[in-house]
């Protein structure tokens, strides 16, 4: 209870944004008002053609980007699916809450092996749809965080020259000066002059804190599906 009200006030803090796609007129509402009463924001569109277009016009750090999207499986032109899949195929991150009144089994689990945050049946209780909504915008925030560490460390690596570059990847695998400087067959004073402008470059504090640079650099990406938020994330981004 203390963690879901803790939710509760960050989401007011943060003015969080949720699109519905849904050709139910009185289902948008209903959903809009309940998130309404937790102070979290929504756009409403009838059609997921709508919901696309509007994106489109959108930056992710504009202010009313979506911090989750809530859509319906069946509508008119372009079901939910669909829209998942194109998001998708356009390298767009958004966590999506699936609704709909003729989900089943094999629908659900596209949906969720597709990258979906959740897929809720018709009719579903308020507070269910509040407490995944909640949820998911956590979620979002973490990836987000995470996600901007990982560009600013990109920048920080693509200032390194390439003999840098190698001589990070041989530092992170415990190799010592002289054994970096025979691999690479330059002297050990060029590989300790290197090593200093590696760690003043990445803005690395200690050689551990390098290292644990390299390895999010080097990892595939830490949040590939909803609900994995890897362990120790927020030391991490604390870290950098």
């Amino acid at each position: 209870m203390v963690k879901q009200t803790s939710e509760r006030n960050e989401s007011k803090t943060r003015s969080s944004m949720v699109f519905v796609a849904d050709d139910d007129p009185q289902t948008r509402e209903a959903i809009a008002s309940l998130l309404k009463s937790i102070d979290v924001e929504t756009q409403l569109f009838p059609q997921a053609t709508d919901l696309l277009a509007r994106l489109e016009e959108l930056t992710p750090d504009s202010a009313d980007f979506p911090n989750c999207l809530i859509l319906d499986v069946r509508m008119p032109t372009m079901g939910g699916l669909e829209a998942q899949t194109r998001l998708a195929c356009a390298k767009v991150h958004i966590p999506i809450i699936f609704v709909s009144a003729y989900g089943d089994v094999i629908m659900s689990v596209h949906a969720m092996k597709a990258g979906a945050y959740d897929f809720l049946p018709k009719p579903f209780r308020g507070q269910t749809l509040l407490d995944t909504v909640l949820s998911a915008l956590a979620y979002d925030r973490v990836y987000r965080g995470v996600d901007r560490c990982r560009r600013e460390l990109s920048d920080r690596y693509a200032s390194l020259t390439e003999r840098e570059k190698a001589i990070l990847e041989l530092v992170a695998r415990g190799l010592l000066n002289k054994q970096i400087a025979w691999e690479l067959g330059v002297s050990e004073i060029t590989v300790k002059v290197s090593r200093a402008q590696v760690m003043r470059k990445m803005k690395a504090k200690s050689m551990a804190e390098l290292i644990k640079m390299e390895d999010r650099l080097s990892a595939r990406e830490a949040l590939s599906a909803p609900h994995r938020v890897f362990d120790g994330v927020a030391e991490s981004l604390q870290s950098l």
